[in-house]
C-alpha cells in the first residue's frame, strides 16, 4: 500500500501544506534530521585529520543520519499497524516530506517581489531559495535563480521524496529526505566538507537518479499543455543538456524547463564570491528572462505535479483493486 500512501500524502500537502502553528509548536522533520547532521557534523569532522579519515567520519555520519530517519519511519508505520485508519494518519505525517505548497509559494514570492518592488525586493526574495549571491543578480538573473530552484527542488523536494515513498513507505520517504538534508549542509566541496562529505554528496546523487529523470518528463509533458511552452524544445534541452551539468540529476529537470520556456538556465552562477561555471541548460540565451517568466515555470510546474499525482492515483487505484 506505499503507493497509496504516496497518493494520499500528496494529495493532504496539496490540501493543506505543513500548518505554520505546527511548524512555531514543533518544527519540521527537516529541522530535526539537520540537527543531527549538525551534530555529528561537529563531534566527527575534525580538521587536522587526514582526508581518507574524514571521508570515512563522513561515512559514518551518513549511516546514523539515514538510519535514524528510515528507523524513525518505520517504527511509526509498524506502531500505527494497518487498516484505512491508520493508512490516513500516517499520510497526514508523511505530507511534511513533501514541499509542493511551500515551494510554489517561495517561488511566487520572488515573481510578486519583482513586479510589486523591484529588483532590491526581488533579491530579498530569491534570497530565500537560492545559495548564489543576490547583490550579483540583475532582473534576468533573479529570474533565472527563482525557475532554476523551482527546477530542481520540484524533483528533490516533490517527486524523490514521493517516488521512495511509493517504493517503501514512510521509512523510504524519510531516508530520502535524511539524505537530501545531509548534502544540504554537508556535501559541499568547501575545504571543511569536501572530504567529510563525500559520502552524503555521492548517495545523494544516487537516490536522486530515478527522480529527476521522471520530472523532466514530467515537466516535458506539462509542456504539451501550456501556452507558449514547448515540448520538442523541451525533450531537445534534455537530451542535448541535461547530462552537461555539473550535477548528474539537477540538469534533467532545469534542461526542461529552460527548453519548455525557451530560456537558457544554469551557465555561469556566483556563491560566496566563488564563481561556478556551468553549462548553459537551453538555447533561450538571446532572451532575458523575466517575472512573467517565472510565472510560466509556475504553471508548467503546477500541471506536472498534477499529472504525477494523477499518475500515483491510477497506480493506487490498480492497487487497491488487486488486493
Amino acid at each position: 500500500m506505499s503507493i497509496v500512501l504516496a497518493f494520499l500524502a500528496m494529495t493532504v500537502d496539496l490540501a493543506i501544506g505543513y500548518p505554520s502553528p505546527v511548524y512555531r509548536a514543533i518544527g519540521h522533520p527537516v529541522t530535526w534530521i539537520g540537527r543531527l547532521v549538525n551534530l555529528l557534523d561537529q563531534r566527527l569532522n575534525r580538521g587536522g585529520a587526514s582526508d581518507r579519515a574524514r571521508r570515512v567520519a563522513g561515512a559514518v555520519a551518513l549511516v546514523v543520519i539515514v538510519g535514524a530517519a528510515g528507523l524513525v519511519g518505520w517504527l511509526i508505520q509498524y506502531l500505527l499497524g494497518n487498516g484505512w485508519i491508520a493508512l490516513v494518519f500516517l499520510a497526514f505525517l508523511a505530507s511534511s516530506l513533501i514541499a509542493q505548497r511551500s515551494l510554489a509559494a517561495h517561488v511566487t514570492a520572488v515573481a510578486t517581489a519583482l513586479e510589486s518592488g523591484g529588483l532590491g525586493a526581488g533579491r530579498r526574495a530569491v534570497a530565500e531559495i537560492v545559495g548564489r549571491d543576490p547583490q550579483s543578480l540583475d532582473e534576468a538573473g533573479v529570474s533565472r535563480a527563482a525557475i532554476e530552484s523551482l527546477s530542481e527542488n520540484f524533483s528533490d523536494g516533490v517527486v524523490a521524496p514521493l517516488f521512495w515513498m511509493a517504493v517503501a513507505g514512510l521509512p523510504g520517504a524519510a531516508a530520502y529526505k535524511a539524505a537530501n538534508t545531509a548534502d544540504s549542509m554537508i556535501g559541499h566541496r568547501t575545504p571543511r566538507h569536501l572530504a567529510f562529505g563525500w559520502a552524503a554528496a555521492r548517495f545523494d546523487d544516487l537516490v536522486n537518479l530515478p527522480a529527476s529523470r521522471l520530472s523532466a518528463l514530467l515537466i516535458l509533458a506539462a509542456a504539451c499543455f501550456v501556452r507558449g511552452a514547448s515540448p520538442a524544445t523541451a525533450w531537445a534541452a534534455i537530451r542535448r543538456d541535461a547530462s552537461r551539468h555539473r550535477s548528474p540529476n539537477a540538469g534533467y529537470p532545469e534542461a526542461a524547463m529552460a527548453g519548455a520556456l525557451g530560456l537558457a538556465l544554469a551557465g555561469q552562477r556566483s556563491y560566496s564570491g566563488v564563481i561556478v561555471d556551468d553549462a548553459l541548460m537551453g538555447e533561450g540565451g538571446r532572451r532575458e528572462a523575466t517575472a512573467a517568466d517565472i510565472r510560466r515555470a509556475l504553471q508548467l510546474f503546477w500541471l506536472a505535479d498534477f499529472i504525477f499525482l494523477a499518475l500515483l492515483g491510477v497506480l493506487a487505484a490498480l492497487v487497491i483493486a488487486l488486493r
